[in-house]
């Protein structure tokens, strides 16, 4: 659902702009409170393996396909704010390298990508949880009707921005029915990944997922014929804690890397839903040249490596890493900054 500079006119495009840059503002200092030195790593990986699962577009209709946004992902790993983070730090390092999504029209992505997906599925996973029975298998239904409702709603948000900012002169309700239509659909591989992905951290290391907090019960030992709780894990085992940690930091990259660098050579070379709504009804006409696509990696593809295998393997393999570089640093500078406000030469005297 990446919107090309040329779809949104000048106007709108700017105003998203300043939308997307206060919410990133907002999300900063949110993203301090979420943080912490476990889940800051964590964070950068999010970021990187949204970047790699967004190159594997899967088929949905005839001519169709769809991808991964990765909003309600993020938000339940690692909370809404961060989670804003993480897909945006994916937009820009798509804009940027790969020429995937208007420079201009960034705002526009940051606005419909990032924060309608983050904020819709996150109200849907929070108000399902405190509802549905307080175990790890309900995180997993939360996380899976989130993240399929939060599809559509991008898909409204692109509708309405088009309703004000459109370029071509295409009938709105023409552009809501198919846009909303097929991205129904692409909700549903949106729900089975975020869910499956979701599940599988929970199955490992349920502490490190922002969604899941609060809902763990506590172990319970029967002590001189009394039930007492147990420690907690942290505090009996934490080198096993870190090393556990580690294996899931590990674990995720390799999965990234595998994904963006060998899977994705297998994704589905259909159109986006986007692409060919954009195609079909011919609000495409006035798609601007995009300021970087002659960078060498334009296309997801590296310049000059014939092979397609090759070129786009290692474009992918090169976009994770600069992922997660990006994101690793923007969330151990966030966390630092909340280290350094809390720090006891922080606070004023006499408090």
């Amino acid at each position: 659902m990446h919107v090309p500079d040329g779809f949104i006119n000048a106007p709108v495009s700017a105003v998203t702009g300043v939308i997307a840059a206060g919410a990133i503002a907002v999300s900063l200092r949110g993203a301090r409170r979420e943080l912490d030195e476990r889940t800051a790593p964590l964070a950068g990986l999010v970021a990187a393996f949204i970047f790699a699962v967004q190159m594997l577009n899967f088929p949905v209709a005839a001519g169709t396909s769809g991808h991964l946004l990765g909003g309600a992902l993020a938000a339940i790993l690692v909370g809404p704010c961060t989670g804003v983070l993480c897909v945006s730090v994916v937009l820009l390092m798509q804009g940027i390298l790969f020429a995937d999504g208007g420079l201009t029209a960034l705002g526009v992505n940051i606005t419909d990508m990032a924060i309608v997906t983050t904020v819709v599925s996150y109200a849907v996973f929070r108000g399902l949880v405190k509802v549905l029975p307080r175990k790890r298998r309900s995180v997993t239904v939360a996380s899976f009707v989130a993240a399929l409702l939060s599809v559509p709603a991008a898909a409204v948000a692109f509708t309405f921005l088009y309703s004000i900012g459109g370029t071509t002169d295409v009938a709105v309700s023409k552009v809501a029915t198919a846009m909303i239509g097929v991205h129904l659909l692409i909700g549903l591989g949106e729900a089975a990944i975020t869910a499956l992905t979701v599940g599988a951290v929970i199955a490992v290391r349920p502490d490190l997922v922002h969604g899941a907090r609060g809902l763990r019960q506590r172990l319970k030992l029967r002590v001189n014929g009394e039930l007492v709780d147990t420690p907690a894990p942290e505090a009996t085992a934490p080198v096993a804690a870190r090393s556990s940690h580690r294996t899931v930091w590990i674990t995720g990259l390799v999965a990234s890397l595998v994904l963006a660098g060998f899977v994705s050579f297998y994704a589905s070379a259909s159109p986006d839903g986007l692409e060919k709504v954009a195609k079909d009804k011919g609000i495409d006409t006035k798609v601007e040249k995009h300021a970087t696509e002659d960078s060498p990696l334009a296309g997801y593809g590296v310049k000059d490596i014939s092979d397609a295998r090759v070129s786009g393997g290692l474009a992918g393999v090169i976009g994770v890493g600069a992922t997660v570089v990006a994101g690793t640093g923007v969330f151990w500078a966030v966390r630092r900054r909340r280290t350094s406000d809390t720090s006891p030469a922080s606070v004023p005297e006499g408090v």
